[in-house]
């Protein structure tokens, strides 16, 4: 499978798109704190979704090999990694999850973002897994210009996540993004400068780092979808979707009730009125 650039209506299909995922995000908010359900949060998704006029792009999703999975959104929670199946069992204070919501638009164009929630009170050591690996993915997208190489975003991740005693989880990784949910260039969280694809204009692909407090090693729950940390370590992820323009980038994934932007960041473009 090849790399889509996107033409000018592909770009605005995807600034489309992407701004409708992080709205979803925003509507949700509100809601997610102590004694809410991963099931609620599901639900409260789905009817943002159905009020804007998209619908999810994960339930039913069956890759090869893969269970359908059953969610409007993925909710992992704590030593989750991702891909985090929404469940009946209220969060308490403490929790961390990520939401990870995609959504498709009537004319077929993805938008995919993720944000962490703290629950509550948590302790100092979750606040700052979530916050530094917030800063680990502005780090990665500062990297993104014409010009410039893959292997460069996932190298600025490493090196600032390890740097910070932490580790990022290797088999999952960014991905490009268009009228499939994915495509290519596999976007990696690790790697060397100067390596992988050359990125161009009207390429759109999101970098989404998992980065656990303890090791990197992974597994996979019974359920076929669900992904924890081996040694039960927390890990956190914050995921946003891309455009590489003629002179860097533009995050599409942001909206009104978008988390703050780095002061380190250089490169955002506003964030819509």
């Amino acid at each position: 499978m090849s790399i889509t650039i996107k033409d000018e209506a592909g770009i605005a299909g995807m600034r489309e798109a992407c701004r409708l995922a992080s709205e979803v995000l925003d509507a949700i908010t509100p809601h997610i704190k102590p004694g809410i359900t991963t099931l609620e949060i599901d639900r409260l998704g789905a009817e943002a979704m159905a009020a804007q006029g998209t619908r999810s792009a994960t339930i039913g999703y069956q890759p090869p090999g893969y269970p359908p999975y059953p969610g409007h959104l993925c909710t992992s929670v704590n030593h989750v990694v991702c891909h985090g199946i929404p469940a009946d069992k209220p969060l308490k204070k403490g929790d961390i999850v990520n939401v990870d919501v995609t959504v498709i638009t009537p004319d077929g164009w993805y938008g995919d973002n993720s944000r962490m929630f703290e629950i509550g009170e948590v302790s100092i050591a979750a606040r700052r897994l979530c916050a530094l690996t917030f800063d680990a993915m502005w780090l990665g997208i500062e990297q993104v210009r014409p010009g410039a190489r893959l292997g460069d975003v996932g190298h600025a991740i490493q090196k600032f996540v390890e740097g910070h005693g932490l580790s990022v989880v290797r088999e999952f990784c960014g991905h490009g993004i268009g009228q499939r949910f994915h495509e290519e260039p596999q976007v990696l969280h690790y790697g060397r400068p100067g390596t992988g694809e050359a990125l161009v204009p009207g390429m759109t692909f999101t970098i989404e780092p998992m980065v656990n407090i303890g090791r990197r090693d992974i597994k996979e729950m019974n359920d076929g979808w669900t992904i924890v940390t081996r040694d039960r370590s927390l890990s956190a992820q914050w995921e946003h979707t891309v455009l590489v323009t003629p002179t860097g980038y533009e995050v599409l994934t942001l909206s009104a009730g978008s988390p703050a932007v780095p002061g380190f960041v250089k490169g955002a473009a506003p964030v819509p009125a």
